[in-house]
């Protein structure tokens, strides 16, 4: 087997540092701004960061696309507007769906543009439509990671939210969620520093979906 000519991985790293850039510099427009640690970023670059690090944290070695699909999850989310859709879970699920299109669309075409093939797109967009989730692992960490993410950081607003929830509604959603992830990503999710509330509905969720999670984690392929 042949090596890699000299400079080969450096080469791929320039590639995929540029996509990364691309993507900030596209979510850099989102008119929602943030301020953290004294410096405003916008909504989206700060969510696009956060995947990013939450995803080196969990998985030692992600590949360059699945490195791509984080980042990108939300790529430019704000120019699909959710009251175009429907209220209710039909209107909010077809938003969803509508949303992945939009971000695979965006990021095919800023790697297309940057030296990925076809097919590379293809293969992040389809990690972002969650096409093959519980089949492929980049899917299933991806799909961990976004989880995650929103539990460490955007779970009490949604709390804040869906006050006429209460804890029995909360914890059927949590436990949707959790049936999506796997036991590497529920591992990642206790290792939380959660408000007191929200471990307690986390492990609510967990024991009311015990029989369902042993039955996932049979088969899990992370």
């Amino acid at each position: 087997m042949s090596a890699e000519p000299p400079g080969a991985q450096d080469l791929a790293d320039a590639r995929l540092d540029r996509v990364l850039a691309a993507i900030d510099a596209a979510n850099a427009d989102d008119p929602r701004k943030c301020v953290v640690d004294g410096r405003e970023i916008a909504f989206e670059q700060l969510y696009s960061a956060r995947m990013s690090a939450h995803l080196a944290r969990i998985y030692a070695h992600p590949s360059a696309l699945l490195r791509i699909a984080a980042h990108a999850q939300h790529l430019r989310r704000w120019e699909i507007r959710r009251d175009a859709f429907p209220p209710g879970r039909h209107g909010y699920n077809d938003w969803r769906k509508r949303c992945r299109i939009h971000h695979a669309d965006l990021v095919g075409a800023i790697m297309r543009e940057r030296g990925y093939s076809d097919a590379e797109a293809a293969h992040v967009g389809s990690l972002i439509k969650k096409e093959q989730l519980k089949k492929d692992p980049e899917s299933q960490a991806l799909e961990n990671v976004a989880a995650v993410v929103f539990l460490a950081y955007y779970f009490d607003e949604f709390l804040a939210k869906y006050t006429g929830y209460d804890d029995d509604k909360i914890v059927d959603i949590l436990g949707k969620t959790l049936c999506k992830m796997s036991p590497r990503g529920h591992a990642a999710a206790l290792e939380l520093p959660l408000p007191e509330r929200a471990r307690a509905l986390i492990a609510a969720a967990i024991e009311k979906e015990s029989a369902a999670l042993a039955r996932l984690a049979a088969v899990a392929i992370d």
